[in-house]
């Protein structure tokens, strides 16, 4: 009951700060045009809007296990590609992230030696469109140690998405004519930084660090 009692504290605080307000509430009234798609993890220490303080109707956003993004294919689960495709036709965002996060639980599951052993094992069978990374990093930091390897494995998933998301036609169309922008985030829950990656030095750089810390300029 707790947690329940917090819930309503919390949306009480939302309605005080955003829906007391007639001109604010009749424009989230009139629907939506977020400028943001955002494709985050399920994970529940890094929620999109928290973590970037966003106000209502600010970004859209879709949450999966490990923040993955399907490649364009017949068989592509539904779920994901559809809330790409209505955010990017439909509500015609400038530009997508897509936010990846240490300790990422699905990344784990994916780099375990434990392999799918019931059709029932759902997060295994997702985690399948990721399997170009665990085969890279196995390859090539088959000498690390396995800490190491899954956090490689999260920067590597973040850009294999990025891939993916060039496969929809629709997408590819506006990011070559310059509609459309695409990022990739990471949220370091350790240290408290948040990365970005610079394709023109191809690694993920620090645009917020901690505090005190002094900040290493991104370069995109």
């Amino acid at each position: 009951m707790e947690d329940i009692e917090k819930f309503i504290r919390g949306f009480s605080r939302l309605q005080k700060q955003y829906l007391s307000e007639p001109a604010a509430l009749d424009s989230l009234r009139q629907g939506q045009h977020p400028g943001t798609l955002v494709i985050g993890c399920c994970d529940s220490r890094v929620d999109p809007a928290l973590l970037t303080g966003c106000d209502p109707g600010d970004m859209f956003v879709v949450r999966n296990i490990a923040n993955l993004v399907p490649p364009c294919t017949p068989d592509a689960p539904p779920g994901v590609s559809s809330a790409i495709e209505f955010a990017v036709c439909g509500l015609e965002v400038a530009r997508i992230i897509v936010l990846g996060h240490a300790g990422c639980g699905g990344i784990r599951a994916l780099m375990s030696s434990a392999r799918v052993t019931e059709e029932t094992d759902f997060v295994a069978r997702w985690m399948r469109i990721a399997e170009p990374v665990r085969r890279s990093v196995l390859r090539e930091l088959h000498h690390k140690q396995h800490e190491q390897q899954c956090r490689a494995a999260e920067l590597a998933s973040i850009l294999h998405s990025l891939d993916n998301l060039l496969t929809y036609p629709w997408i590819k169309r506006r990011v070559e004519a310059g509609k459309l922008a695409l990022h990739g985030w990471y949220f370091d829950l350790g240290s408290g930084t948040l990365l970005a990656y610079s394709p023109r030095k191809q690694e993920f750089l620090s645009i917020i660090d901690p505090v005190g810390a002094a900040p290493e300029r991104l370069c995109a």
